[in-house]
């Protein structure tokens, strides 16, 4: 586990966006953890959030020539992985972002921002079923320009219906790379070494052996 990793993990816990217990996803299976980004919502959070994807995009090697933060929580995070990136890691890269609702004046359309061309790495919080990356997909190439990949938070390494998980889905019907700040495998790793949140470890064991891929 990489250094930004185990911060991330730290910090998301602190910041109560990965919390443990009991929870009830929307796929009806009972999770004994949750993960909410949206609490990710302070000035301070939103800029280590920023440090932490631009980590992972660097450590990803992802060639790519814009970032696209699908319409609407991808796009504070498309803001502030660009602005980290520029101060992190001396790499200014042009970003976009979509409205829901196409403009017919002003600026007109719906894309915000640099243009959307190229290789477009996409960026958001967790893959749940899919559906919103087949829609950026769509968008994508309509403006002839071609995906390079997704980053996400948090890959939960959980399977769907079928055998594989949402982000294996993607994977195979797109041929891009999904990439994650930390797996599940990771926050694992991470309770397991701490004496607090070991207690945790069981039961996230036990639904990943029911669940996992």
């Amino acid at each position: 586990m990489q250094p930004y990793q185990r911060d991330f993990i730290r910090f998301a816990i602190d910041r109560g966006v990965l919390r443990f217990g009991e929870f009830t996803l929307k796929s009806g299976r009972t999770s004994p953890y949750f993960f909410n980004a949206g609490l990710f919502n302070t000035g301070s959070a939103l800029a280590e959030l920023g440090r932490c994807y631009a980590a992972a995009i660097v450590d990803s090697k992802i060639p790519f020539d814009v970032l696209f933060g699908p319409a609407y929580k991808g796009i504070p995070l498309a803001a502030t992985t660009a602005v980290a990136l520029a101060d992190q890691h001396q790499l200014d890269v042009p970003w976009c972002f979509n409205r829901k609702e196409a403009k017919d004046h002003g600026e007109g359309g719906s894309l915000v921002g640099a243009p959307l061309a190229g290789d477009v790495l996409i960026i958001d919080d967790v893959i749940t079923a899919g559906t919103a990356i087949r829609e950026v997909m769509q968008i994508i190439n309509a403006q002839q320009a071609k995906a390079a990949g997704v980053l996400i938070a948090l890959n939960r390494e959980e399977r769907g219906n079928g055998e594989l998980s949402a982000i294996q889905e993607v994977e195979r019907d797109f041929d891009i790379p999904v990439v994650s700040i930390v797996s599940l495998t990771q926050v694992l790793e991470f309770l397991a070494d701490d004496p607090q949140l070991k207690q945790h470890l069981p039961a996230v064991e036990a639904y990943r052996a029911q669940y996992g891929i």
